[in-house]
């Protein structure tokens, strides 16, 4: 049968760990919302892809072999998907987990420099939600997709225990 061919089962293997070593790179890499891409991040997963290429196909360049590799994929990322759906833990370690930015009105300034957030950035942010002074911020987080959200003060639950607080802030993230 075909799908026992050496070939075409080293492409699958070959694929499987370019994918999840890609995959790790970028996770370690850091958030970054797709819509706000760099240039420098375009180019860096153009060169990834003509980097890897050769490395999942090996020396088959056939139409099957370019096949193969691509179901390899949609398969291992359909895979990733609902493993990151199903188990919270496997989510957490792929996605990670939202970082706190700004608190009460104050910058949280070492998760800016450990996400690499400028405060130009943190300043779009805030423009971009309509808020022009930072002490009107009851939260900002940096969320595992890129994005920042943002909860002004007059926007905020009155909580009357601090761990009600923390559980109404995990179930909005």
């Amino acid at each position: 049968m075909w799908i026992f061919d050496k070939t075409l089962l080293e492409i699958v293997l070959r694929s499987v760990f370019v994918y999840f070593f890609v995959l790790l790179g970028m996770r370690i890499t850091g958030k970054r919302e797709v819509g706000q891409m760099t240039p420098f991040d375009l180019v860096l997963l153009l060169l990834i892809a003509n980097a890897v290429q050769n490395a999942m196909t090996g020396p088959d360049t056939s139409v099957s072999g370019g096949m193969i590799a691509a179901a390899t994929l949609l398969t291992a990322n359909f895979l990733v998907s609902w493993l990151t759906w199903r188990f919270g833990k496997f989510q957490r370690f792929m996605g990670g987990t939202p970082t706190p930015l700004i608190h009460q009105g104050q910058i949280i300034q070492i998760n800016l420099n450990k996400e690499r957030i400028t405060l130009e950035d943190l300043d779009q942010a805030l423009r971009e939600h309509g808020i022009p002074n930072i002490s009107e911020v009851a939260m900002a987080m940096l969320e595992i997709d890129g994005s920042i959200s943002i909860i002004k003060k007059d926007e905020m639950p009155t909580v009357t225990h601090p761990h009600h607080h923390i559980r109404f802030l995990r179930k909005k993230s």
